[in-house]
């Protein structure tokens, strides 16, 4: 129909209203009502498809999904409205797929003859993205619209379930230690809702606890770190990575590893009653949820040369923490790391011990360029060289290094050449008070020190973080000294609601050889 009412006498501008409002007139899923409206003729399809009128769909992108995290993180200069339609696009086909349980069964997947698959690994990545730039919408469409939850819990706990976790288990093997896994795993944590768990004394192998139980304390299958934890800066060949597209632009990944967010879903599990650790599900939403998951997207896109702030919120640690740590039998352990099968750990007692942390966080700062305004006195050298790498053991700090400790700070004195340098005392309240919105470039080095409490008695903390990743190495002495000395190893996942956790293991067996290990989780006081 080409009359004087035909929608083809109708301007472009009114057209794209109209269009907009179509695609928009439901926040939930893909725009789908805005299909009629492109099959009406060839001339309106020509001027409000997505290959052709990519402002349109940008609009409808931010209408549906969340757009502050990755503005900061990318630029608004490469997130063009081409970049914006083209991701659209991709999570719309996510969430169908989603939706209609495409992926999250083997049998599902050999069941699949659409045009639209998928690879798995390309749909948990684009969850979880969706869930490190998430401040409200991003969660809505993943669970109201694609019932993630659900199909989360499919892939990890039902017997055909993609992940193969219950498959492996049966046959007395381990998890795959995949990048499937490793991406579901984050995205089980956090849409992780204890409340549809339950816990008791007789858990079989393949309930939901005890296979996040092997993951949790199956150290020697399953790391903390992408890169050896042993090395303080790790090599750029060492590191790796995958290739995924994201906003339109082929990019390089590093995958986050399994091990923090099974630790962490094992935890809150076993500690419901506590709420230690904290799931980001039964957070409140923070004063800026856009910058909460930072950490989580700085390490995926870590270099060997990272600034520590990419990784980890500079004054992010200070404070008061409090939280546990478990312990297995040692000889169950040991029969682990002589080549035991997952059961010998799922049916071992797990003995707990809260613990309460204080800790200080002091820092090497350099002159700022961009002049900061973030309330920390820098120093007068514009390059300062941070103290070198050294026993991981001993988090990292080179043998005969010493250490003093004042109010304002620490002096810190290099072994090799009697270099001393000055670490400057960071107040997290401070911080935010004078710079909510910012993190300190100038950060060169960041070290811990601490004391602590626990059943076994009171100790002492100090630590290094590792800057191409955050990755926080904290060693605990006791100060009586008959509970021997430990490390404490693991990431702050998130920021306003963070949680400090990981993995202690023993400081008696060599590095480069698996040790007695344990997993620990704190949140801070509230």
């Amino acid at each position: 129909m080409n009359g004087p009412l035909s929608l083809s006498t109708v301007p472009q501008e009114v057209l794209e209203h109209i269009a907009y409002f179509a695609g928009t007139d439901t926040f939930l899923g893909p725009p789908s009502s805005i299909v009629p409206l492109l099959l009406t003729n060839r001339q309106i399809h020509a001027s409000l498809s997505i290959a052709t009128n990519h402002h349109l769909y940008a609009r409808i992108f931010a209408h549906k999904f969340d757009t502050a995290a990755p503005r900061a993180r990318f630029g608004d200069f490469n997130l063009t409205a081409y970049a914006l339609a083209d991701e659209l696009r991709r999570r719309c086909s996510v969430l169908r797929r989603l939706c209609r349980r495409r992926d999250s069964t083997t049998h599902a997947r050999r069941a699949d003859g659409t045009e639209d698959k998928m690879a798995l690994q390309d749909m948990l990545f684009t969850a979880y993205i969706l869930l490190v730039e998430n401040e409200g919408k991003n969660k809505r469409q993943l669970v109201e619209y694609g019932r993630m939850r659900e199909w989360i819990n499919e892939f990890w706990f039902d017997p055909h379930g993609s992940s193969l976790a219950i498959y492996n288990i049966r046959i007395g093997q381990w998890p795959l230690n995949r990048i499937e896994n490793a991406l579901g795993m984050w995205v089980f944590w956090f849409l992780l809702d204890t409340s549809g768990y339950s816990v008791g004394n007789n858990d079989s192998i393949d309930s939901p606890v005890s296979i996040l139980k092997a993951m949790a304390l199956g150290a020697h299958k399953f790391p903390l770190t992408s890169t050896s934890w042993t090395e303080f800066e790790p090599k750029l060949n060492r590191i790796p990575t995958f290739t995924t597209t994201l906003y339109s632009e082929t990019m390089e990944f590093t995958p986050p590893p399994l091990a923090t967010p099974a630790i962490l879903s094992f935890l809150a599990l076993i500690n419901k009653k506590r709420c230690i650790p904290l799931p980001p599900s039964d957070a409140p939403l923070p004063e800026y949820p856009f910058q909460e998951w930072d950490s989580e997207w700085g390490r995926c896109t870590a270099k060997p040369i990272n600034p520590v702030s990419n990784c980890l919120q500079p004054g992010s640690i200070e404070g008061v923490w409090e939280g546990f740590f478990t312990y297995t039998e040692f000889t169950a352990y040991a029969a682990l790391l002589a080549g035991a099968s997952p059961p010998v750990i799922q049916k071992s007692v797990v003995g707990r011990h809260q613990q309460t942390w204080k800790l200080r966080e002091h820092h090497l700062v350099v002159n700022d360029p961009a002049d900061s305004d973030s309330g920390i006195d820098v120093t007068e050298s514009d390059r300062v060289t941070p103290l070198r790498g050294g026993d991981p053991l001993r988090s990292y700090f080179p043998t005969g290094t010493q250490i003093i400790e004042r109010r304002d700070g620490l002096r810190v004195q290099n072994p090799a050449n009697d270099q001393e340098f000055t670490y400057q005392r960071h107040s997290f309240s401070d911080m935010h008070k004078q710079n909510a919105h910012q993190t300190d470039v100038t950060v060169q080095d960041i070290i811990i020190t601490g004391e602590g409490h626990s059943a076994w008695g009171q100790f002492n903390i100090v630590g290094r973080v590792r800057s191409c990743d955050g990755f926080i190495s904290l060693s605990k002495d006791y100060v009586d000294g008959d509970r021997g000395k430990w490390l404490y190893r693991g990431y702050l996942v998130g920021n306003a609601n963070g949680n400090l956790a990981g993995r202690w293991r023993d400081t008696l067996s060599p590095s480069e050889v698996a040790g007695y290990e344990g997993c620990f989780g704190m949140s801070r006081r509230r």
